[in-house]
């Protein structure tokens, strides 16, 4: 859905020969994954949070709605607003909040 007064300088097609083959290739990637995890043995019994987060985002995509970008971060991003008291013993990033439903949908 186009915006009634258009904020980026390139018209519709413009956007769509410039960008459409970089982010096909990305929904090949994204596919490509969910095929390896369908191929792959369990080995956890339940499906992980951050591809159930992943699978949510992509409804986002999808539901003709604006602000793709920000909501999908949003729905990847940890909600809480106190610091934690320390890191200590973190490894590193999981690329979406794990405490549970961080965005809703």
């Amino acid at each position: 859905m186009a915006p009634a007064t258009p904020s980026c300088p390139a018209s519709r097609s413009k956007v769509i020969e410039l960008y459409f083959l970089e982010h096909r290739a990305k929904v090949l990637d994204l596919a490509a994954f969910l095929d390896r995890l369908d191929r792959a043995a369990d080995d956890i019994g339940h499906e992980d949070f951050r591809v159930a987060a992943l699978k949510q985002s992509i409804a986002l995509l999808l539901d003709g709605h604006g602000q793709r970008a920000k909501r999908v971060l949003d729905h990847f991003s940890d909600p809480s607003e106190t610091p934690i008291e320390s890191a200590a013993g973190m490894k590193g990033a999981f690329g979406v909040y794990p405490g549970g439903k961080a965005g809703v949908i």
